[in-house]
């Protein structure tokens, strides 16, 4: 390997949304996840949803309104 060309592989922090922190080594010193195998779904088995621009409140308004609309056609039949 070249001498001087490489990063500096130094101890990292890397810390969670939920607070969970893991010690390990990067070329960063400090590292932010969201997601981690403490609250990740997939490994919790709890459904959780992570919305960090509004999608998810946006999609349920929108399809709030078509589903009262078939509420109302199904009480007119």
């Amino acid at each position: 390997m070249k001498k001087k060309i490489h990063p500096n592989y130094v101890p990292c922090i890397v810390t969670c949304a939920c607070g969970n922190r893991v010690e390990t080594r990067s070329t960063v010193e400090k590292i932010g996840v969201d997601l981690c195998s403490k609250c990740h779904p997939f490994f919790t088995g709890r459904q959780k949803i992570v919305d960090s621009a509004g999608r998810v409140e946006k999609f349920k308004r929108r399809y709030a309104a078509k589903k009262t609309v078939t509420k109302a056609q199904k009480k007119k039949e």
